[in-house]
């Protein structure tokens, strides 16, 4: 590979790097402002509603990058290959979390405050960790942070204890025909996007351990193996 082509190809892999760098941050400022308009903030939804353009022009950005190195940059090997394939994948996983946002969005335009205030604080925990699991997980594959990634399955467990607790309470008010039952399921739907969002942030952990170790472990089996460790 000449100076030149070796030049052009790591200004490509540098812009695919600060483009999922923005992805992320855009995936975290909305997961966050979703968690606001969860529990009461309805102006939080604005900015979250208004930016599909800008999550289009990110993805397509980090797609058509990554496809003109597979391409052209042959052949590639090693870590650049593992960064590269690794990005096309969370690509669509960042741009599913942000869509999460906007559907969370979406379904509590019509959810009074004082039908949501009943599980506003899972809500709000379930929101900063899902956030929190996203920017982490997006940090560590930009940093190649094998260990910062496996924080991330551990973060992922209490997101899915609170959507148990946020079930359990949710069904027991339905049961009981309170006067909000009407907007439970749709509650309990909110509360089950922000556990898809730390199921996903989890993926983007995964191929974060793969820029490093080259093994790609499933989310489901990483958080087996992380169960199985604090058990021993």
């Amino acid at each position: 590979m000449s100076a030149a082509t070796r030049s052009k190809f790591t200004k490509q892999l540098d812009d695919i790097q600060e483009y999922i760098d923005r992805l992320t941050e855009k995936a975290v400022s909305d997961v966050r402002a979703a968690g606001l308009a969860a529990t009461g903030d309805k102006g939080a939804a604005e900015g979250v509603m208004s930016g599909r353009k800008t999550e289009d022009r990110l993805r397509n950005a980090i797609e058509e990058n990554c496809l003109d190195v597979m391409l052209l940059q042959q052949p590639l090997i090693g870590e650049d290959l593992r960064f590269v394939s690794g990005a096309f994948r969370i690509v669509s996983d960042l741009t599913h979390i942000d869509g999460m946002t906007r559907d969370i969005c979406f379904l509590v335009e019509e959810i009074p405050a004082k039908a949501a205030k009943k599980i506003s604080d899972e809500l709000k925990e379930m929101a900063e960790l899902s956030a929190s699991m996203v920017e982490k997980s997006g940090a560590a594959f930009s940093a190649s942070d094998v260990e910062a990634a496996q924080e991330v399955v551990e973060q992922d467990m209490r997101v899915n204890t609170l959507y148990s607790e946020v079930e359990e309470k949710l069904v027991g008010l339905i049961r009981d025909g309170k006067s909000s039952a009407q907007y439970l399921p749709e509650l309990l739907m909110v509360a089950k996007y922000f556990e898809r969002i730390g199921d996903l942030a989890k993926r983007v952990g995964a191929w974060a351990i793969f820029r490093v170790t080259g093994e790609h472990v499933v989310a489901e089996k990483a958080s087996q193996q992380v169960s199985e460790t604090q058990e021993a």
